[in-house]
């Protein structure tokens, strides 16, 4: 008989041989992953969940969610005019589930986005607003956010396009927007899209239902504007003519005897009494082609020409009429602030 006990003794490691060392996986890590897990550690506490409607259910009011980012140690916060809406409660939910009440400071529809504050904190982990005029197409960006309810939920992809337009719930057009191929959905609204230096650099607001990869963030320069609007006025001031109107073709007879290049311009539909527009003489039917120097193409050129530096001047207002070329000077006002 055979013993073979010895040389399973001697093949057997020693008992005094070291354990292996563990392995850092962040070393096997290619820089794409180090990138999103360094934005990821670095905006993530700063990324809150917005609650909106009554604590307790409600039937008759129904509760909204969205996401939100603190941008200042005092509890600043900036998310969506959508997900806020016109409640009157709201909560902020951090990483760590703490729930804090929070009041709105100011809401912008036209470009949907609102400010926060968190009642009663201090000394928040936040997020810096980057600067959206340096991104390029192709860029890695990082979004954070509560889709569909699954919180710090976290996305990449790249930057598909810059310099988009898009139609706020208001009606009028979101101008510098950013499309991401980034997988957004229900809940990211009003959350943060972080550059790899973990700067937030967009607000994400909306989804092209049914399109895949499709989806748009309000630039972080917009959000600078509209932040330090509401900050000294409690709203975002634009100038107001008191119009309604839309984008309609210039007969090409009418532009050869104006002498005009435009090809479309915003045709007047009503006038409101007393306002700007009626006390400088426009009436219906008359189609703006040039304000303040500035070619009108139409009712999105138009609008976009009435901003703050315009409040209070008098303009000069180019129409045809009845295909005669009118020069009008007008005084805008004001535009009171959304309710």
């Amino acid at each position: 008989m055979l013993d073979f006990t010895s040389d399973i003794a001697d093949d057997a490691p020693s008992s005094r041989t070291t354990a292996a060392a563990p392995v850092d996986d962040r070393a096997l890590l290619d820089a794409y992953s180090n990138a999103v897990i360094d934005v990821t550690d670095r905006v993530g506490p700063a990324v809150v969940r917005v609650e909106t409607g009554p604590k307790v259910p409600d039937r008759r009011e129904r509760g909204g969610l969205g996401s939100g980012i603190v941008i200042s140690p005092d509890g600043l916060v900036l998310t969506n005019s959508h997900v806020v809406g016109t409640s009157k409660e709201i909560r902020l939910r951090d990483v760590e589930g703490h729930v804090g009440d929070a009041q709105v400071l100011g809401v912008d529809p036209d470009t949907d986005l609102a400010l926060l504050r968190a009642n009663g904190v201090r000394d928040l982990p936040y997020a810096a607003l980057g600067n959206s005029k340096t991104l390029r197409r192709g860029q890695l960006v990082i979004a954070i956010g509560n889709p569909l309810g699954f919180e710090s939920t976290v996305t990449a992809g790249v930057v598909s396009a810059l310099g988009r337009s898009i139609r706020s719930m208001s009606g009028r057009t979101i101008e510098d927007v950013i499309q991401t191929d980034a997988a957004l959905n229900p809940g990211n609204s009003g959350g943060p899209l972080v550059s790899s230096h973990a700067e937030v650099i967009g607000i994400n607001t909306a989804i092209i239902n049914g399109a895949q990869g499709i989806c748009f963030a309000v630039a972080s320069n917009t959000a600078q504007f509209v932040l330090s609007e509401i900050i000294r006025h409690g709203y975002v001031r634009r100038a107001y003519i008191g119009v309604a109107g839309q984008t309609a073709p210039v007969p090409r007879r009418h532009a050869v005897l104006a002498g005009v290049e435009n090809k479309m311009g915003a045709l007047l539909m009503q006038i409101e009494p007393d306002g700007p527009a009626a006390k400088a003489g426009l009436l219906p039917g008359d189609v703006v082609i040039r304000l303040d120097g500035v070619e009108i193409n139409g009712v999105d050129d138009l609008i976009r020409v009435l901003d703050r530096d315009r409040i209070g001047r008098r303009l000069a207002m180019d129409v045809l009429r009845l295909g005669r070329l009118r020069t009008i000077d007008i005084d805008p006002v004001e535009r009171k602030p959304a309710r």
